[in-house]
């Protein structure tokens, strides 16, 4: 199994067989990462432009490990091993998210910091490139994936635990649709 910079499982053998579609990738398919950051990688993106910005994939022989500057990161909305919603209650910034950001594979910049290098992970002598590929967990399944050999693609159910967090702030957001008047709410007569 895949381990973080310092040692952790994250719950899979190929972080590819659980990502999207690249972050830089237009929706006519051309490359964003060539458009807006030429001057990042010019190689790469005086070859994008020679076949019309064109992401790398769109050719049949390519896949999204070929590309070194693919990145796929979650949109946050719903656990990918339980299947828990997230549930943000706006003006409660001391609320913790329900879910959080799990990586599966550390771009370059992450691993930079990292205190370790591994193989596993793609260090300075591993051939594969480095990507940054990310899921949504909530925070009961990621610390199982961290700290056990659990996966991300295991048939789990949410915690009670998470279910009662999600369902209270499920209740507090409801309580925000019911109309009470300034003089109500704050006692004014």
């Amino acid at each position: 199994m895949e381990e973080t910079p310092t040692g952790t499982p994250v719950g899979v053998d190929d972080p590819y067989d659980h990502s999207g579609a690249c972050d830089h990738l237009t929706g006519d398919g051309r490359c964003r990462f060539a458009l807006d950051r030429a001057g990042d990688d010019p190689a790469f993106a005086a070859a994008r432009r020679a076949d019309g910005y064109e992401c790398l994939v769109a050719d049949d022989d390519c896949e999204w490990r070929d590309c070194p500057h693919y990145r796929s990161t979650t949109d946050g909305r719903e656990c990918v091993r339980c299947g828990l919603e997230e549930v943000r209650i706006a003006h409660e910034t001391e609320s913790r998210p329900l879910l959080e950001e799990h990586h599966l594979s550390y771009g370059v910049a992450e691993r930079r910091s990292a205190a370790r290098r591994t193989p596993s992970d793609g260090g300075a002598e591993g051939d594969d490139p480095s990507h940054e590929i990310t899921v949504a967990l909530c925070r009961w399944c990621h610390t199982k994936v961290h700290r056990s050999f659990a996966r991300i693609d295991d048939d789990a159910s949410p915690d009670p635990e998470a279910f009662a967090a999600r369902e209270a702030r499920r209740t507090k957001e409801q309580a925000e649709f019911g109309f009470q008047s300034a003089a109500d709410r704050f006692g004014d007569e």
